[in-house]
């Protein structure tokens, strides 16, 4: 498809899921804005219906799919955000959802997208669960892919148009690439209709399957995920996502888990809101990034997901808090 087809279909994905979906605030941030020594502004995706951006591929998916596609059921694969999204979205309209995830998903994960309706069935690693998506197919349900499906891409893409219609004048947008799925869809939607506007992609180690993939020059399929930003686990990137990323992204920087974590509770401190380590990890790049900036540029990082359990947090704190500073 060429870029304006793309684009055309993020905008009719904006309008189809506009009944469904929240409009979710961008705001500037005086304390990271400090942090990090230029105008910060903050796209607050963790306001989205399920907590995450996810809900608006889910819902594009769904609406298009055809009356008899919708009777014979979905399937899909998740480290958490996309299996609430395909979850809600599903039990919304009616729809028969099975999900599959890893045995270490964190429970508020698990637990969640089983109280949005699915079924969920665990397997030993998101590599099985991606295995395990022919059986359900066989069965005739249609596999809801998290991040390589035009449809999903286009609705992550709607996050891109917002963020034009609120900072028309932002200079750069930093986000996080688990698949690669938002990077696509956010990228091609800016690009089209503000291409000066610079993108940076964000992995954390051990989740990093993106910067894997643009070392290698094809994706390729990570051994395990050991990050504990299990929503940016995916255990690979598409050739779709890969191309988009080399396209339309200045750069992909890696972090690590210490600094996510506190990233997290600087977030948490100065801004009251609780997010994911996929969400944290782009103010660490913001930082690492600093000398690629201006006092007159303005970032935007989207803040794609806040389900973090207050469990969850006490642990990455335990487990990685040796860089946190006095806030």
């Amino acid at each position: 498809m060429t870029n304006t087809m793309e684009l055309s279909s993020i905008r009719q994905a904006a309008e189809r899921i506009a009944p469904y979906v929240t409009r979710t605030p961008l705001e500037f941030s005086q304390s990271l804005s400090t942090r990090v020594g230029v105008p910060i502004y903050v796209k607050y995706e963790l306001f989205q219906k399920t907590g995450a951006f996810k809900a608006r591929g889910a819902f594009n998916k769904l609406l298009k799919m055809s009356p008899d596609e919708r009777s014979r059921g979905v399937v899909a694969v998740s480290g958490g955000n996309h299996a609430q999204a395909v979850a809600h979205a599903a039990t919304a309209l009616g729809v028969e959802a099975v999900i599959l995830m890893a045995e270490n998903t964190p429970a508020g994960y698990v637990a969640a997208t089983r109280g949005y309706g699915a079924t969920v069935e665990l397997l030993p690693t998101i590599a099985d669960a991606f295995r395990r998506v022919e059986y359900y197919e066989a069965e005739g349900r249609i596999f809801v892919h998290p991040f390589d499906d035009e449809e999903i891409m286009a609705g992550a893409g709607t996050v891109g148009l917002e963020i034009l219609e609120d900072i028309p004048d932002a200079t750069d947008v930093v986000l996080s690439i688990g698949g690669g799925g938002l990077a696509g869809g956010v990228s091609t939607a800016i690009n089209a209709l503000r291409p000066e506007i610079r993108l940076w992609g964000v992995e954390t180690v051990g989740a990093d399957a993106m910067s894997q993939a643009i070392a290698a020059g094809h994706p390729v399929e990570l051994p395990a995920i050991t990050s504990i930003a299990k929503t940016l686990g995916a255990p690979y990137v598409s050739e779709r996502t890969l191309d988009l990323a080399r396209k339309n992204l200045e750069s992909v920087t890696v972090v690590t888990d210490d600094e996510a974590v506190e990233a997290m509770v600087f977030i948490a401190e100065r801004l009251k809101v609780i997010t994911e380590p996929a969400a944290s990890c782009t103010l660490v790049a913001a930082e690492k990034l600093l000398d690629r900036f201006t006092p007159d540029s303005k970032v935007v990082l989207i803040f794609c997901g806040g389900n973090t359990g207050v469990n969850d947090l006490c642990g990455y704190i335990s487990s990685h808090g040796s860089l946190l500073r006095k806030v």
